[in-house]
């Protein structure tokens, strides 16, 4: 179905993408270790890039972690079960646990970043004190992704009860 890989095809690209973020955050590590330690002269903003970065990479990466199964199950019951018998716990699944979070989540993370950014909120937890209110909408984007993501996969889930056949 030409929706469900359009939106499989955007949570594969973000999550492609948001790999990268690892290296400057990786780099911004090593770099505090290097000036804490041999140097002993630590950064003042080391503490939240890597927080921003790693959260980013944590958050945008969850829809392509959902597209490739990689999120953990617990499949006691479901590992019994026929094709149909796990597309019926996950319809159900969906239906009354993820939508209603998701929709939950995109609508209060969307109020926040916007207050944040009304406010020109700054973290608090460093001298440095950047802006919060671009880290405040990447929740409100990565939530948005994992609930595209979820469509697809509750259509998919929908075709293997109705078909028989995954879409």
């Amino acid at each position: 179905m030409f929706m469900t890989k359009t939106i499989e095809s955007i949570s594969t690209w973000s999550g492609k993408m948001v790999a990268w973020v690892i290296i400057p955050n990786v780099l911004a590590l090593v770099y505090e270790v290097i000036a804490r330690y041999i140097l002993k002269s630590p950064t003042i903003w080391s503490y939240e890039v890597t927080y921003f970065l790693y959260g980013t990479h944590f958050l945008i990466g969850a829809a392509y972690t959902l597209s490739t199964k990689g999120h953990i199950r617990i499949e006691v019951l479901q590992a019994h079960l026929p094709p149909r018998g796990k597309a019926i716990v996950d319809v159900v699944g969906y239906l009354i646990l993820f939508f209603p979070v998701m929709i939950v989540l995109i609508y209060a993370g969307a109020e926040f970043a916007i207050q944040s950014w009304e406010m020109g909120e700054k973290s608090g937890l460093s001298p440095w004190r950047p802006h919060l209110y671009p880290y405040k909408g990447i929740l409100v984007i990565s939530f948005f992704l994992l609930f595209l993501q979820g469509i697809a996969d509750f259509i998919h889930n929908l075709i293997i009860l109705f078909k028989g056949e995954k879409g």
